[in-house]
This record gives C-alpha cells, structure tokens and sequence, in this order.
C-alpha cells in the first residue's frame, strides 16, 4: 500500500483520537458513564487503580482489534489505524497520567508554554467535581485562553 497513504491514515486517526477523547469525555465520561468516572475526579479511594481508567482499556482493545482484523482478516488500513490509536493512548497516558496526575513520578519539573497551559486547562476541568458544569474536555489540544498567563 501506499506509504503517503498508510502515513495520512495514521496522523488523522491520532488526530480523530483527540476529538474522540473530548467527545467520550464530555458526553460519555460526563454523562450516562459518569459512575465509572467520577472516581477520578473524587479521589476517594485507596487504589491506583480507577475505575476511570476503563476507558483506556477500552480504546486499548479498540487498536488490538485493529491490529488483529490487519493480521489475519487482510484489512490493511488496520495497522495505520490501529497504530493511530496506540500512539494517541501513549501520548495521552504521558500526558494525562504521568504529567498531569502525577500516577508515576516522572515529568515533574517540565515547565513550557505548552505544559503550563495543558496542565492550567486540567486543573480547570477538575476544578468542577460534579457530572455537569465542566469545561476544557479534550487533552492535547486545549484552548488557546489556557496558555495566556
């Protein structure tokens, strides 16, 4: 196949995760699914483990199928996809759960335009402890008035 091809795939499917992820996060996480989220946002537990982080699990068997349906079915935008997905999932859990939560103590002392903004956004979004009322949803990309001092 085509390498320009595979490559626009696998760039747009990372881009498609971040709307994906405000998306899940505004209407899902914060909607219907909100019992399973809400355990991140109240820290009311013991375990390293959130229920929360069943979402990553979820898009995680998302790129495996991906990555399977490639294999052995012969879709080849599978890989592109799959990896799409993968890459988006690491970048986030450096992001969200290494940078900003802090789930592994790594990361701490990045102190950039971009960081302070994506780090400003968050503690926006968790400022607000209930299911409605938040703001600033996606991850990566987060509005330009959080990168302002």
């Amino acid at each position: 196949m085509d390498i320009i091809l595979w490559i626009l795939i696998f760039i747009g499917t990372f881009l498609f995760m971040e709307f994906m992820a405000w998306f899940t996060h505004k209407y899902i996480m914060h909607g219907f699914l909100w019992s399973v989220h809400k355990d991140h946002h109240h820290k009311k537990h013991d375990s390293w483990f959130e229920r929360n982080d069943l979402f990553f699990i979820f898009y995680a068997i998302v790129s495996i199928t991906l990555f399977i349906l490639w294999q052995y079915a012969g879709f080849w935008a599978g890989l592109p996809l799959g990896l799409g997905i993968f890459a988006y999932g690491c970048a986030y859990f450096m992001v969200h759960d290494i940078f900003i939560h802090q789930r592994f103590k790594l990361l701490r002392s990045a102190d950039n335009w971009y960081a302070k903004g994506v780090r400003r956004a968050h503690k926006m979004h968790h400022k607000h402890l209930g299911k409605g009322d938040g703001e600033c949803f996606g991850m990566l990309f987060v509005p330009f008035k959080y990168f302002k001092k």
